[in-house]
């Protein structure tokens, strides 16, 4: 694949208390014929994510049609498990026209740094606004994924809501610090919100230089051509790159990073470090939304396929 960086698309202006900085997790949906909503999640002064969207234009995604006010969302209560911030990774059509949005809520701890766990909120007026479907998880701690079960990606197709996400009961030591070790799981579901206490392995850690994945973002374009985009967590460059892979059945993946053909740019906001690409097709042209250095502390950026 050849794409073409498009630059930043749009960042927080600083001036929300609930949007200081960064622009997380790009996660792009359709509405309609003329507009490509973006959702992102925003930090306040305090470094808590809370997601909003921002309105494209679907002829040219670098022109800025619409921003949020508000979140669409608030951080949990105290003692929730998204009490320190949450961030949408993926919203979901339903066959009732319900938006699901799902998010991964991040809570501090004691003894070990962090946990992620997986929420989701719906929508019933085409993605003004959301509600919580519970204060807990639905993805929530188990045996098998103890620490982290988040970054998902669901998509409804043949009947049923596919689940690919990240886990993990590890932490490894890098450079001095602690640092989350999970791979790629996948799972089904009858209504989107009940789930399994664990998922099928579905891409394992290679190497001794990968501890991590992050969100994946699946596109289905026949009964078996899955195409997977997904961000690789490395030692060497204490960040992520980006990753692709293909399957015949969304669940085995034949890894072909060396196609993404998507890197980092010296001078760019995406001089050290690439992650949480999404990518659609609209209007006969095919875009991959991404964040660059620290998380999207500069915003989002688009790139356009070439060839």
């Amino acid at each position: 694949m050849r794409w073409e960086k498009r630059g930043i698309v749009w960042a927080p202006s600083g001036r929300s208390e609930w949007a200081r900085s960064h622009a997380m997790g790009p996660t792009p949906v359709i509405m309609g014929d003329d507009v490509i909503r973006v959702f992102v999640s925003c930090l306040d002064e305090l470094g808590r994510a809370r997601p909003g969207y921002v309105d494209l234009s679907a002829s040219d995604p670098t022109k800025v049609l619409d921003v949020c006010e508000q979140p669409l969302l608030d951080i949990g209560e105290p003692g929730a498990f998204d009490d320190n911030g949450l961030m949408a990774t993926c919203v979901c059509r339903t066959a009732s026209g319900q938006l699901f949005m799902y998010y991964a809520g991040f809570e501090l701890c004691t003894h070990i740094r962090y946990r992620i766990f997986t929420g989701v909120a719906i929508s019933v007026d085409g993605g003004v606004s959301f509600h919580r479907y519970s204060k807990a998880p639905v993805l929530d701690r188990s045996d098998e994924e103890l620490y982290f079960r988040c970054g998902p990606f669901v998509m409804f197709d043949d009947g049923v809501f596919k689940l690919w996400y990240i886990a993990g009961s590890d932490w490894v030591t890098i450079g001095g610090k602690a640092m989350p070790k999970y791979e790629l799981r996948y799972q089904e579901s009858t209504d989107g919100v009940h789930w399994r206490p664990s998922g099928t392995v579905s891409m394992a850690i290679t190497g001794e230089d990968e501890h991590g994945f992050g969100r994946p973002w699946v596109i289905k374009r026949g009964p078996e051509d899955y195409r997977l985009f997904y961000s690789i967590r490395r030692r060497s460059c204490a960040a992520y790159r980006l990753g692709y892979a293909e399957s015949t059945d969304g669940v085995r993946w034949i890894r072909k990073d060396e196609e993404m053909g998507l890197d980092v740019e010296p001078g760019g906001f995406d001089s050290s470090a690439m992650m949480y690409s999404a990518v659609i097709s609209v209007r006969g042209r095919t875009y991959c939304f991404y964040n660059g250095n620290n998380f999207g502390q500069d915003g989002f950026g688009v790139a356009e396929l070439i060839s």
